[in-house]
């Protein structure tokens, strides 16, 4: 199955480049210039997405080791909206703080800017959790171990991503043993027992509390992983991480304040942006990172 996937003016081909290849042995993801190929296990298939990122458009290939049901098919399509960042437009809140004085510079110094997301939301999900409280390298590294250990292999070689059913046929010896802790993999393991079972839907269609609710009620999930995973997952425009540290030191730095602000006065600047505070964060978390300006089509 292949399908071109339009990509719109100003693209910043090279942010989607970065986010799918931050695993450096790419044992589910294979980034090389202007191509993501990706592992996901769709209703118990192995799938690979081969996506080649042209000027204008992504032209993007499906190979699966099965039949895809029409379910199936609609899940392929909103992995590959997520993987290419075409979820959320961005332009409403470009317009909404073009006169602001704190973000708006700010977005005029990153034209363009998109969220990535996991290429479903259970990855989404399971990545937030994984990457609680550690580093970014301890993370990707378990990640990896999450992957070999409840993923399968493409005909191709390259492992896909799990879903809930692969997830939840694990015991937490198996995660453990490859150096996740207790909590974490008992978390892991709760959140796809629990999708599995039908106990928890994971639909985009829900409204954010109803999720934010539902999330919240499984052990070891907090406010920050559900935020992550509206964000990442998904796809809500409005999600405010005032929760996040990287996000308080973004205000701190553009406050020129000594200090982070704390949680309550961060949510209170950042509901200044709603609708919008999804691409409020990108912005703000990126304002850490300033990307040189390059030509657009990048």
């Amino acid at each position: 199955m292949q399908t071109s996937i339009s990509l719109p003016p100003g693209y910043r081909s090279a942010d989607i480049l970065v986010f799918h290849s931050r695993d450096p042995e790419g044992v589910a993801e294979q980034v090389t210039p202007a191509r993501i190929r990706k592992g996901v296990m769709i209703g118990g298939v192995p799938v690979l997405l081969d996506i080649a990122l042209g000027p204008d458009a992504a032209l993007c290939s499906v190979h699966a080791d099965g039949a895809l049901t029409p379910g199936d098919v609609r899940q392929v399509d909103d992995a590959l909206l997520n993987i290419l960042a075409l979820r959320i437009d961005p332009a409403p809140f470009v317009a909404a703080v073009a006169a602001d004085p704190l973000l708006g510079p700010v977005v005029q110094r990153q034209p363009g800017l998109r969220i990535v997301q996991s290429a479903t939301i259970f990855e989404a999900l399971t990545w937030a959790i994984i990457g609680q409280q550690i580093n970014l390298t301890f993370a990707i590294a378990l990640r990896r171990a999450f992957i070999l250990q409840a993923g399968r292999q493409h005909s191709s070689g390259l492992w896909c991503y799990p879903e809930a059913r692969d997830a939840a046929r694990l015991d937490a010896d198996a995660l453990t043993t490859r150096k996740f802790s207790r909590s974490k993999a008992d978390t892991l393991l709760r959140l796809a027992q629990l999708v599995d079972s039908g106990a928890l839907t994971l639909d985009r269609q829900q409204d954010a509390a109803s999720v934010a609710a539902a999330l919240l009620a499984v052990k070891g999930i907090g406010p920050w992983t559900v935020n992550y995973a509206l964000l990442r997952g998904y796809g809500y425009p409005d999600c405010s991480l005032h929760g996040d540290v990287a996000i308080r030191a973004a205000l701190q730095h553009l406050l020129g304040e000594d200090a982070k602000p704390d949680m309550a006065r961060t949510e209170a600047l950042l509901a200044h942006y709603a609708p919008h505070r999804t691409m409020a964060a990108a912005h703000l978390w990126a304002s850490l990172h300033p990307r040189p300006q390059t030509d657009a089509g990048e």
